[in-house]
Order: structure tokens, then C-alpha cells, then sequence
């Protein structure tokens, strides 16, 4: 309000030195009788000088008026388009015409500055959310493979040294006579003990296969299982081309469903097929266990719940079909992409 009140009086000021420098052009400097028309000439009982200077001071004001409106337009302008470009919503679109070019240009490249400020704030925030996660996951990868090693070492060992003791105690049993049903039963539930703990350090692996293929990884795990679990494995695998996502997927897949087997299945024999397509590739598990009723199975049932999340996550079908006393059988279905269809 103070500068306008400023503005108003320099304006007057201005227009009274121009009326004055006008008069003297024409009149000559002012004496009493050159200037006398403009207290003797009369409007309303006023003299001609008061009316002069009284259309001046309106013109001052109006001016006044005038700019004060014009600035408060003004205000509300850069109001509104600094508010939008707060709120990320673009300029107005009607800023061209209300303000000056100059101030136009300048609000674009502020919006500009701020829209990559915006996206680079974004993509640090994203990248910060990726390297926690994956720090995250590193940090569960070595604390499994840390609890792995802790049951391999001391649990396993004991197992297998209980299992040892076991059978030596059948054997001397069995050398004066039968042996005992209790003495049967701890062994069978050592068997079963050791059994758990395979499945539950299979379990325990790294989900990834870091360097290695699908097939390799696989391969790998099979022969290590084969050698510690008293079961007839068959498998075959075949060369498969799959993103490294959906390979991580599926072989984390196969070890929820081996390790399901081990816990559940009581198999003696179990078969594993993966299966390159034209349309589809195929992963599959079967096994000769006491299987269950699956008309009844609901997803994450039996430790089957990760199986159809992974396949769901990897755009792929699961499907788990099982019959009680004959076993079980488990396929996932991933379609192939375009790039990856031969």
C-alpha cells in the first residue's frame, strides 16, 4: 500500500511540473498578471488553477487505481503459476498474455529445473529403495547360508551319529534276536529326522545361480541330493532360454518342491524333467509317495504356497495334481517370449 500511495503522489507531482512548464511556454514566467486567468477565470465559485490541479490529482488517482489492480492481477498470476509448478501440475495455460514475455520464459525454465529435480530425486529414491533391498536380500542369503552350515555341522552330524548308533544296536539285537519294536521306531524317526534337516538345508540354499544356467544349477543340486537321501532320482534336462529372472524363479521353484518331497512325500522314487517346447517350458516333478487328496489342496497348503506365488510373479501356470497312496505330481508351465521362441 506504501509504494502505491508513493506512486500516487509522484504521478501528481509529475503531472503539476508538466501543466507548469506548459503554462510558462505559453503565458511566459509566471507573474501576477501573466497568470492571472487562473484565479480570476472562475467554474463553480472556484478559480481555473484549483480545477486544474484537481483533474490532475483524479488523474493520479485513477492512475493509481488502475496500477494497483493491475499489480494485484499480476500477484495472483505468478501466485498461481508458482503454486502449480509446486505441485508438479505444469504452468497455467493461459499465463501467456497476462504476464511479460521475460517472465514467461522464466517460469518455464523453472519448471524445466524443477521436473528434473523432480526426476532425478525420484530416481535417487529409487535407486536408494533397490540398494536397500538388495542389501537386504544379501544379508538373508549369508544368514541362511550361515544357519546351513551351523545344522550341517552340528545337527547333521548328530543325526548321523545317532543313525550310526541305531544300527549298531540292531545289529547286535539282531545277532541275539529281534530286535525291539522301541528300538525300530527310534530308528525310523532318526530317518525321518534326517530327512527333515535335507530338506530343510536344501531349503536353505541360495535361491540364485549366480553364473551358472538352469540346467546346471539343477543338475548340480540333483546329484548332491542323490547322494545324501536314500531315493531313487531320475531326472532330465534339458537346454533351456529363459530370462535371469524367471530362471531364478523356477529354480527356486524346484527346491520348495524337492524340499516338499523330502518332508511330506515318504517317496522312494521321484522324477524330474525339465523341458524345452516350441511354445513353453516345462518343469516337472513326480514321485511314488503317500500323496494327498489335492481336490482339497488350497494354495500355500502343504509349503506349495511359494510355488504359485514364484509362477504367478514369472507369468507362468502351476499346476499340482495327487492322488493319496500313489503320489505326486507337480508341473509349472512358463509361456515363452517372443524373443525367446525359436
Amino acid at each position: 500500500m506504501r509504494q502505491f500511495t508513493v506512486l500516487f503522489l509522484v504521478f501528481a507531482v509529475i503531472w503539476h511540473a508538466l501543466v507548469f512548464t506548459l503554462l510558462t511556454l505559453l503565458w511566459g514566467w509566471p507573474t501576477f498578471e501573466t497568470w492571472s486567468p487562473l484565479y480570476e477565470q472562475t467554474f463553480a465559485d472556484l478559480p481555473l488553477g484549483f480545477w486544474i490541479s484537481f483533474v490532475i490529482f483524479g488523474i493520479s488517482l485513477l492512475y493509481f487505481l488502475l496500477a494497483k489492480r493491475s499489480v494485484s492481477e499480476l500477484d495472483r498470476t505468478v501466485q498461481s503459476a508458482l503454486t502449480s509448478l509446486y505441485e508438479g501440475d505444469g504452468l497455467p495455460k493461459r499465463l501467456n498474455g497476462r504476464v511479460s514475455k521475460r517472465l514467461v520464459t522464466g517460469f518455464e525454465r523453472t519448471a524445466q529445473l524443477l521436473d528434473t529435480q523432480r526426476k532425478t530425486l525420484t530416481r535417487i529414491s529409487e535407486e536408494k529403495a533397490e540398494s536397500q533391498a538388495k542389501l537386504i536380500q544379501e544379508r538373508v542369503v549369508e544368514e541362511r547360508q550361515r544357519l546351513a552350515r551351523e545344522l550341517h555341522d552340528s545337527v547333521s552330524q548328530q543325526l548321523f551319529g545317532a543313525s550310526m548308533l541305531a544300527s549298531s544296536m540292531m545289529e547286535i539285537e539282531a545277532q541275539n534276536g529281534a530286535p525291539s519294536r522301541s528300538l525300530e521306531q527310534l530308528e525310523r524317526a532318526i530317518h525321518q529326522a534326517q530327512l527333515e534337516m535335507r530338506a530343510l538345508l536344501l531349503h536353505l540354499r541360495p535361491a540364485g545361480l549366480h553364473d551358472r544356467t538352469l540346467s546346471e544349477g539343477l543338475d548340480e543340486l540333483l546329484q548332491e541330493l542323490q547322494q545324501k537321501v536314500q531315493l531313487k532320482l531320475k531326472w532330465h534336462l534339458d537346454s533351456v532360454k529363459l530370462s535371469k529372472a524367471s530362471e531364478d524363479h523356477l529354480f527356486r521353484i524346484a527346491q520348495e518342491t524337492l524340499s516338499n518331497t523330502l518332508r511330506h512325500a515318504q517317496a522312494t522314487e521321484m522324477e524330474v524333467r525339465l523341458m524345452d517346447q516350441p511354445q513353453l517350458i516345462i518343469f516337472r516333478v513326480q514321485d511314488n509317495g503317500v500323496g494327498f487328496d489335492s481336490t482339497k489342496l488350497k494354495p500355500g497348503a502343504y509349503g506349495l504356497g511359494n510355488v504359485y506365488e514364484r509362477a504367478v510373479e514369472m507369468g507362468a501356470t502351476a499346476k499340482v495334481v495327487s492322488v493319496p497312496n500313489q503320489g505326486t505330481f507337480v508341473e509349472v508351465q512358463v509361456p515363452k517370449r517372443q524373443e525367446e521362441v525359436r
